[in-house]
């Protein structure tokens, strides 16, 4: 369950940007858009939010920083060597903030308990890291490091309750990785829920351009009616798919891998895998196959591939972050789309949903909760602010997408004339 995100100069972002998932308190709510955490004192968190914003005004910005806070833990230690950049950018349109380290904190809970993580860097280096538990709603600091020039070396803190081989984790860790992703190098359990909360609960996909069918091709094999019940509701006509499939040639490996396969492994990878994917419709004539990427629609083949992702998401209660869900989809199917993630009965796991869009149609209280939706705008220095619609003060009736459209909550952009 995701708490709240916080971004401090990155990319267009300079100043710390919250993107909070907790309920506010509002006159009017529907429960069914929130879910208890299960942590006393705790309030309920959204099932989702939504970003609105001009082009260019950062709310894309907003996910890539999640989705760079994502990968780095997953890959700093075992991506990078000695030395390597940080491909970390800062806010360029102020000279501090060029030469300031960039931040993120999140905070999420697993099995109950609160966690506190982040970490700040350079191109060349982490400056900072911390990670808080709360068990029963205390804090325990974990650990801690912060590097310290004078003495070009860091300076460590470890609570009574970490219980990982302190000494061994920190000397390896390197200037340029995580203590948290250098622990799981090390095989250190206390810190693995951790890890495996950002590995397999947070999803960030900031590009989808490149559709990926592996979630898809998976869930079909183990139950292709879910699949098949989830591409009716986008009425694509396609009454059936078809996986390609061709067996595994040892060949495609480079010699030097093959000579360390053991005959099991190779035994095992000797499965029928899947090439390609077939559409079957139903017509006058029979059955018609075509060829899913010669022949269908951009958003046939992108609902297919949001198919396997929404339902491996909803069965795992993750955290799933798109850009720009309304790409090459009809609004009313994204509201669908939406509405399984805000329905406790398609989503019994409190999944949760993050997307940023232009499609200012869903901008309706039957969808969306005030504080669930979100405005990226730059301010005269070209910095993004990131703010809640909860801030405004509702007017009686009020019509979301007239007043966003005509400026009522900033957010727009400014269109000049064209001249000749």
């Amino acid at each position: 369950m995701l708490i709240e995100f916080s971004v401090t100069n990155y990319r267009s972002i300079n100043q710390k940007q919250p993107l909070s998932m907790v309920a506010a308190k509002l006159s009017k709510t529907d429960d069914k858009n929130t879910f208890p955490t299960g942590i006393g004192g705790l309030p309920a968190l959204l099932r989702s939010a939504v970003i609105y914003g001009a082009n260019a005004s950062g709310k894309t910005n907003v996910i890539h920083a999640l989705n760079f806070m994502r990968s780095f833990v997953i890959n700093s230690f075992s991506k990078l060597s000695e030395g390597d950049s940080i491909n970390v950018k800062p806010f360029l349109f102020d000279a501090v903030s060029a030469k300031t380290p960039s931040e993120f904190e999140i905070i999420f809970i697993i099995d109950g308990t609160r966690y506190q993580y982040g970490f700040a860097a350079t191109s060349a280096m982490i400056t900072e890291e911390w990670l808080i538990s709360y068990p029963q709603g205390n804090p325990q600091l974990w650990f801690a490091r912060m590097y310290n020039p004078e003495f070009s070396d860091y300076k460590w803190k470890f609570g009574r309750k970490f219980t990982g081989q302190k000494k061994v984790i920190q000397t390896a860790t390197r200037k340029n990785s995580l203590f948290l992703s250098t622990a799981i190098q090390l095989n250190d359990v206390q810190l693995k829920p951790v890890y495996n909360w950002f590995l397999n609960k947070l999803l960030v996909l900031s590009d989808l351009t490149k559709l990926v069918y592996g979630n898809t091709i998976n869930c079909y094999e183990s139950n292709p009616g879910r699949i098949m019940s989830f591409m009716k509701i986008s009425d694509t006509g396609i009454s059936d798919i078809k996986l390609e499939k061709k067996p595994f040639d040892p060949n495609m490996l480079k010699s030097e891998s093959q000579s360390i396969l053991e005959d099991v492994i190779i035994e095992k990878m000797n499965e029928m895998l899947p090439t390609g994917i077939k559409t079957i419709h139903n017509s006058g004539n029979g059955k018609i196959t075509l060829d899913l990427e010669d022949d269908e629609s951009q958003g046939t083949k992108k609902m297919l591939s949001l198919s396997g992702l929404w339902l491996d998401e909803l069965d795992k209660g993750g955290v799933l972050v798109m850009d720009e869900l309304d790409s090459s989809l009809h609004s009313l199917l994204v509201r669908h789309l939406v509405g399984i993630f805000h329905d406790p009965e398609t989503n019994p796991n409190n999944a949760q949903l993050i997307i940023n869009t232009h499609d200012t149609t869903l901008l309706d209280p039957d969808i969306y909760r005030r504080d669930q939706v979100w405005f990226t705008e730059k301010d005269s220095s070209g910095a993004t602010k990131l703010y809640s619609l909860a801030d405004f003060k509702p007017v009686k009736n009020e019509d979301l997408e007239r007043g966003y459209l005509r400026g009522r909550y900033g957010a727009i952009p400014y269109i000049g004339d064209f001249e000749f």
